[in-house]
C-alpha cells in the first residue's frame, strides 16, 4: 500500500531531522539491512573455517594436537556458517510470508500468468 502525500511529507521531515540531529545514526540506519549482520557472521565463519582447514592440513604431519585444534576451529566455524545461513533463510521466509499475506497467492499467480503471456506475445512479434 503506497503512502499518501501527507505521510510521505511527514516521513521526509522525520528523515531530515534525523540527519540534522544524529548523522552517524542516520548513516548507519540507511546502510544497514536485515541481512547485514548475518552476512558478516557468514563471512567471518567461512574465513575461520578456511583457517581451521589450513591449520589442520598443514600441521597434520608435524603435530596431531595442533591439527586437532585446526579441526575444532573448522567444526566451530561450520556451526556458525549453518547458524548464519539459517538466519538468512528465516529472514527470507518471513519476507515471503509477509508478501503473500499482503497479496493473495491468486493475485501472484495471475500476475505471473499475465507477465508470461506478455513475454510470449513479445517473442512472437519479434520473430515475425
Amino acid at each position: 500500500m503506497p503512502l499518501s502525500e501527507d505521510e510521505q511529507r511527514i516521513l521526509s521531515q522525520i528523515e531530515e531531522q534525523l540527519y540534522e540531529t544524529d548523522p552517524d545514526l542516520a548513516h548507519e540506519v540507511g546502510s544497514t539491512t536485515v541481512y547485514t549482520d548475518s552476512r558478516r557472521n557468514l563471512f567471518w565463519a567461512t574465513l575461520g573455517g578456511l583457517v581451521g582447514l589450513g591449520v589442520m592440513v598443514f600441521t597434520l604431519s608435524t603435530s596431531y594436537l595442533v591439527s586437532f585444534l585446526g579441526f575444532v576451529i573448522l567444526l566451530i566455524s561450520a556451526l556458525f556458517v549453518e547458524r548464519s545461513l539459517r538466519q538468512l533463510g528465516k529472514i527470507s521466509i518471513e519476507q515471503l510470508t509477509q508478501t503473500i499475506r499482503r497479496r493473495p497467492i491468486r493475485g501472484i499467480v495471475d500476475n505471473a500468468g499475465r507477465r508470461f503471456r506478455r513475454e510470449n506475445d513479445d517473442d512472437d512479434s519479434d520473430s515475425a
